[in-house]
């Protein structure tokens, strides 16, 4: 099972993270049937829980402490300015899952990031 970390601009509609997630899905041969969850800030929650339940995929929302103690690859000065941690997707992806699978994937108000997820 996946965990897709995302990492949203304020006000991004459905359409642009169902594109986002599609993509990025796609551009590891993975597909939406394989994804257990969503992961991001808890600042942006809101805005994916009915994206998350939509797709019945797991809601799973972590502060931007816990988020800035994951070792990510791409790193962002901009995204610790803005959001309190150096990364939100890829630290998402991260924290509820095992092994990043697909960096993260910047689009125009949504970023995304692809990790394994053990099962519980």
């Amino acid at each position: 099972m996946l965990v897709v970390g995302i990492g949203a601009r304020p006000g991004v509609r459905k359409s642009e993270l169902d594109q986002a997630v599609d993509l990025a899905l796609a551009a590891v041969s993975r597909h939406r049937d394989e994804v257990a969850a969503v992961a991001t800030l808890d600042r942006r929650a809101a805005s994916l829980r009915e994206f998350a339940e939509d797709n019945g995929w797991e809601l799973l929302v972590f502060t931007a402490g816990e988020l800035a103690e994951e070792d990510v690859p791409r790193p962002s000065g901009t995204v610790l300015a803005r959001a309190g941690t150096p990364s939100v997707a890829e630290a998402a992806a991260l924290r509820a899952g095992t092994k990043l699978i697909a960096a993260k994937r910047v689009f125009p108000r949504v970023t995304v990031a692809i990790a394994d997820r053990v099962p519980a």
